[in-house]
């Protein structure tokens, strides 16, 4: 991970840390000297265009969507009480 911050650098430093996000670096948050989260730029989406799908699903065997239903049904709980 990146640089190590304090929580109050956190705090008062907000502006310079979201720039440097920006640019790419990384942070350790600590308070009281322990490391407690980390900070890194997020990164950006992949889009796959609609014609490599279909070409990754061309071989896949068709969906049974009444067995889908049955799975999906067993294997959640939808009991209509209310939780207590």
């Amino acid at each position: 991970m990146g640089r190590a911050i304090t929580q109050r650098e956190l705090r008062n430093q907000s502006g310079d840390i979201m720039r440097a996000l920006d640019r790419g670096e990384s942070f350790t948050v600590t308070r009281n000297g322990v490391p407690v989260g980390e900070l890194s730029p997020t990164r950006p989406r992949q889009v796959v265009d609609r014609d490599t799908v279909l070409a990754a699903f061309a071989g896949a065997p068709p969906v049974d969507h009444a067995r889908l239903r049955e799975d999906l049904d067993r294997l959640s709980e939808q009991d209509p009480a209310p939780r207590v």
